[in-house]
């Protein structure tokens, strides 16, 4: 098999190697205060076998840490008290870092010790620096993270205990985001800042991968609807990667529907998906985010323009919750399912709360949940009435 970057807007190919990030031609259409312009993604020439997992960065290189292969399970109690008799929630708070961005920073981490790398970069809203950190004190690899003064403590606590390098950013995560950038071009420091990194879309990918086979091995039907926590869109279009890759190897016949589930203090993407015009367009001019869904909260979404395309291509679809449906939504789905999320992946579980009477009872629906709970106590203890 032959790997290489693709951009899907004007096709050019590149060569996947430390350094290459973004499409040349494309890139040069970026404008101030708008999202991407030239991600890429990972893409293959030859025959793979349809039972295998594709991915640019052969085994040997993977760092020795049990990432992926989290559990779907049945949460009974919710079947039977919504009426959802094929109701599953996909548990990636079991990954090493309690977090779902474990995935992308597993495939990076893999690419770096493949090509000699010594140090990874990158900006976050906790949850990615959290999960770089872990997977690089594995790999034994420099990692060094800008992360906005507010994010969580336990986030921040995460990232130093495992040893990366903490800059704190007197700002937002776009201003984290423009630091490290910066940092990665005077240094030649591999930059795993997301969708920046295409590397990030393809190790998110892998999700698809697990869900379609254990629902398979749950005797259930295919999934028919996936609900996505969205912030900057790569998750979203991670997992779309994966279900076309899934389609490309004859592994499922159709695209299931995907909802991207945004919190309304932060939802640029779905504003973008229901206003007129395409590709940055479609973007007005950045909103400053206000949710306590920390993980889910950016004024411009890097990812905006390749997830919108994905959305309006494969018909998705949006919902957005408020920060009081967050909350409410994170203690229900705690005590209805012994889950402790985080908000942003209760903002999954909330939004299929708004929209799951006009789902009908018989389709398959996944709800992916991306962090522990125990990430961000503070919103918790608000929704409880115990924050001072």
């Amino acid at each position: 098999m032959k790997w290489f970057y693709r951009c899907p807007s004007c096709a050019a190919t590149y060569d996947i190697v430390p350094g290459r990030y973004l499409c040349d031609r494309c890139a040069k259409q970026q404008r101030t205060d708008r999202p991407l312009e030239g991600v890429l993604e990972v893409e293959w020439e030859g025959d793979a076998n349809p039972d295998t997992l594709p991915l640019p960065v052969e085994k040997q290189w993977f760092p020795p840490i049990p990432v992926g292969n989290t559990p779907l399970w049945s949460p009974l109690r919710l079947r039977d008290e919504f009426d959802a008799p094929r109701l599953w929630i996909k548990d990636d708070t079991c990954n090493p870092s309690g977090s779902f961005k474990d995935r992308a920073s597993f495939l990076v981490a893999a690419f770096a010790r493949q090509f000699g790398v010594k140090e990874i970069v990158l900006a976050s809203t906790g949850n990615a620096a959290s999960s770089m950190a872990a997977v690089g004190a594995a790999a034994g690899i420099r990692i060094k993270v800008f992360l906005p003064e507010k994010a969580p403590l336990a986030k921040r606590i995460q990232v130093l205990q495992y040893g990366a390098e903490l800059v704190t950013v007197n700002g937002t995560y776009d201003q984290a985001f423009d630091l490290s950038l910066e940092y990665s071009q005077r240094t030649g420091a591999l930059s795993r800042n997301t969708a920046y990194n295409p590397l990030t879309i393809e190790g998110k990918k892998t999700v698809a991968f697990e869900i379609v086979d254990d629902l398979i091995k749950a005797g259930s039907a295919a999934a028919d609807h996936v609900f996505v926590p969205v912030g900057d869109g790569v998750i979203l279009a991670g997992v779309y990667r994966g279900f076309e890759n899934l389609i490309k190897l004859g592994r499922i016949a159709r695209m299931p529907t995907l909802w991207a589930c945004q919190a309304e203090g932060s939802s640029a993407i779905a504003r973008a998906f229901a206003a007129p015009g395409s590709g940055s367009d479609a973007f007005a001019d950045p909103v400053p985010s206000a949710t306590i869904a920390d993980s889910i909260s950016v004024d411009v979404p890097r990812n905006g323009v390749h997830a919108l395309s994905k959305l309006t291509r494969y018909a998705g679809k949006t919902v957005v919750v408020s920060d009081d449906e967050i909350l409410s939504g994170q203690k229900a789905l705690s005590a209805g399912s012994g889950l402790f999320a985080e908000p942003s992946s209760s903002a999954v579980f909330s939004a299929w709360l708004k929209v799951r009477k006009s789902i009908p009872a018989e389709e398959t629906c996944v709800l992916l949940i991306t962090g522990s709970g125990l990430k961000d106590v503070q919103s918790a203890a608000r929704g409880l009435g115990l924050a001072q």
